[in-house]
């Protein structure tokens, strides 16, 4: 840490003198921002290191041919053959985040909500804004102090979501109240922030591991007064014991608040979650090698994630021409596949001549109306219907490429 950062950290932190004017101090924003290491030869991916989004981020890797090889399972390095100059690094969500700020690592997994709460500098972390003033906590910062926090409070541009839907890990940063007592009635956000007991001196207690998006939601939905404490895991218990009112979790099913006789209200989502590739736009730019390394990456993902969930389905059909039968196929709306059906003479020799009777028809159906589609294609005079899962469907170019590059200017 700087000395400069040190003692921006000291202004906000230490307790302020009573009597006297407050001494303007300008803090510069570069200051603040992390030290950047020496650029390094190799590239860095960071992975969670335990729990289900550990599993299911290998899971995805592997059906991308990207298998993750841990020699020794208890040892935090790892390497992706396929990718000979990239090194894997298990780490904590949260450290996965802070290093891609830092630099110590290029490239991460990790949920969204991650990214969104600790994507920030933590030397504003906690800071919230009320009619009194500004504060940490209950100690009041000068104006003069936080020349820096909007750029903070915004997020941090250096992060860059690289793909924001690998379609697993969902779900949803959300305020959960109890069912019971003085909350039974109140339903939605609005109603919450207009209940008279929320005081200065009484302020609406909030038990959350999400100390960033917490406040700035609370302060955004118009909650004047709410005091927030910090905890991790068993949230939902907190309200029952009156440690807190209200708390901010992870929901997925919604059953364990159900069960703990809490519940969601309306506009009180904080954000929808899943797993995302998230990269440091410094890194893209200025690492060699790195760019390349996730163009290929983001070609794995699509395809496969486009191929999920998608079945090709071959059959010989009987027709006058590949234009009369392909008419046929359009007819039906689920025989449409991804650009139109694909449509191809099935020879068979007659009188010692090669002869067309048949056309051998390919397309994409979505799994979940493939019986409805193989029906649809007997009743114009499909048979041998033959059907295969797809494990990858390149487009012509990644759609989520042509964004980064937007994104990075080039």
């Amino acid at each position: 840490m700087s000395l400069i950062q040190t003692f921006s950290q000291q202004c906000l932190y230490s307790s302020y003198p009573t009597p006297g004017p407050y001494v303007p101090v300008k803090l510069r924003v570069s200051c603040c921002s992390p030290a950047y290491p020496a650029e390094r030869s190799e590239m860095r991916l960071g992975l969670p290191s335990k729990g289900r989004m550990a599993a299911d981020t290998l899971d995805l890797l592997k059906a991308c041919q990207l298998s993750v090889r841990q020699v020794n399972p208890r040892q935090y390095v790892a390497e992706i053959p396929e990718l000979p100059n990239l090194e894997v690094w298990f780490q904590r969500p949260k450290d996965v985040v802070k290093k891609l700020v830092s630099g110590d690592l290029d490239l991460g997994i990790v949920g969204l909500d991650t990214v969104s709460e600790y994507g920030q500098a933590d030397l504003f972390k906690g800071i919230t804004f009320d009619p009194g003033g500004v504060t940490r906590g209950a100690t009041p910062i000068p104006e003069a102090y936080l020349e820096t926090y909007d750029v903070y409070y915004k997020g941090n541009e250096d992060l860059i979501i690289v793909h924001n839907a690998l379609e697993y890990g969902e779900c949803r940063l959300s305020l959960a109240i109890p069912k019971y007592g003085i909350f039974e009635s109140i339903n939605s956000m609005r109603e919450l922030a207009q209940m008279p007991q929320w005081t200065a001196s009484k302020p609406l207690r909030v038990a959350t591991g999400f100390t960033y998006l917490a406040p700035k939601f609370l302060k955004e939905s118009g909650l004047k007064h709410a005091m927030f404490s910090t905890a991790d895991g068993a949230l939902e218990a907190a309200p029952a014991m009156g440690i807190a009112d209200a708390i901010v979790d992870l929901v997925s099913s919604g059953t364990t608040l159900r069960e703990n006789n809490l519940k969601e209200i309306e506009g009180g989502v904080l954000l929808e979650s899943q797993a995302v590739l998230v990269a440091s736009r410094r890194s893209l730019t200025q690492q060699t090698g790195v760019l390349d390394t996730v163009h290929e990456i983001l070609e794995r993902l699509e395809a496969h994630l486009r191929a999920v969930g998608q079945y090709l389905v071959t059959a010989n059909m009987r027709g006058s021409s590949a234009e009369e039968v392909a008419e046929r196929i359009l007819s039906q709306e689920s025989l449409s596949g991804l650009q139109g059906p694909t449509v191809s003479p099935v020879f068979c020799k007659r009188d010692g001549q090669a002869a067309v009777d048949y056309y051998g028809i390919d397309i994409c159906v979505p799994k979940k109306s493939l019986y409805k589609s193989i029906q649809q294609l007997r009743a114009i005079g499909g048979s041998g219907v033959l059907t295969c899962p797809l494990t990858y469907i390149f487009d012509e170019e990644t759609p989520r490429w042509r964004e980064l590059l937007l994104k990075l200017g080039l």
